[in-house]
């Protein structure tokens, strides 16, 4: 199995034309799990891949990252083809926000029958999980408030830590297998985003070799970035990834 991620966005949430950090792993070239689903986000996904996804994991619930659930609704319910087997993993601490912030309008259809959920297949998720016989773990990151946010790794392959600060601690348990670190990072952080100066005080060169920079806030800046000496990634950039080392079983 070949794998690579897909940079469906890599601006923070005014960016507009870099459209929002969301993005895709893909498996010998098909896309195979969706991290996040903003609107640009989706969007994106439909015109790189000419269709909708079908599994998603879902890193927190700020708009720029879950503002797309509305639409893959409608698409998801009147289709009978999709209807129940979308799947959503969703941190089990994530979940109640997750239904606030897009399910819990009195009604789904405004004549009524449908639950929100219905859409889908809802998975609440621990400290790992399994989709398509591959095992992926996940670990809390540090974005405004304790256990909202969560990062996502595919061992030996890639960690992609969502929207954080610096997370050394985590990244030594959760980075330890070469894999590439998708990580936040713009020109200046802020007290809900890392800033390049906080990563290279706060991380070793191998580690920031290893990284590749994303959730800048303009162009100019991934351009400052890249003169420092850092990998930035590019909206529709698509990164070829190690084999991962994960536990794998026969999937139908």
């Amino acid at each position: 199995m070949d794998w690579s991620l897909r940079f469906l966005g890599v601006g923070n949430a005014s960016a507009i034309e870099l459209g929002s950090s969301n993005a895709t792993i893909e498996c010998d070239g098909q896309p195979w799990l969706t991290i996040d689903c903003g609107a640009e986000g989706l969007s994106a996904y439909q015109s790189a891949y000419g269709r909708l996804p079908e599994a998603l994991f879902v890193t927190h619930t700020h708009m720029d990252h879950v503002a797309g659930f509305e639409r893959l609704f409608v698409a998801s319910w009147f289709d009978p083809a999709r209807r129940g087997k979308v799947r959503i993993y969703v941190p089990v601490a994530l979940v109640p926000l997750l239904h606030q912030r897009v399910a819990s309008y009195p009604n789904a259809l405004a004549e009524g029958g449908v639950n929100f959920w219905d859409a889908f297949q809802l998975v609440a998720v621990g400290e790992s999980f399994w989709h398509r016989g591959v095992r992926l773990e996940v670990f809390p990151v540090r974005h405004h408030w304790p256990e909202t946010a969560y990062g996502l790794r595919l061992h030996g392959s890639l960690v992609w830590t969502g929207d954080t600060r610096p997370i050394p601690e985590m990244l030594a348990r959760h980075a330890g297998a070469g894999e590439l670190v998708a990580h936040d990072c713009g020109l200046h952080g802020n007290p809900s985003h890392s800033g390049i100066d906080d990563l290279e005080r706060e991380y070793p060169a191998e580690l920031l070799q290893r990284c590749l920079l994303y959730h800048y806030a303009s162009t100019a800046d991934g351009d400052a970035l890249r003169a420092r000496g850092h990998r930035v990634a590019r909206q529709g950039e698509v990164v070829a990834l190690q084999q991962t080392t994960a536990a794998i079983v026969p999937w139908p």
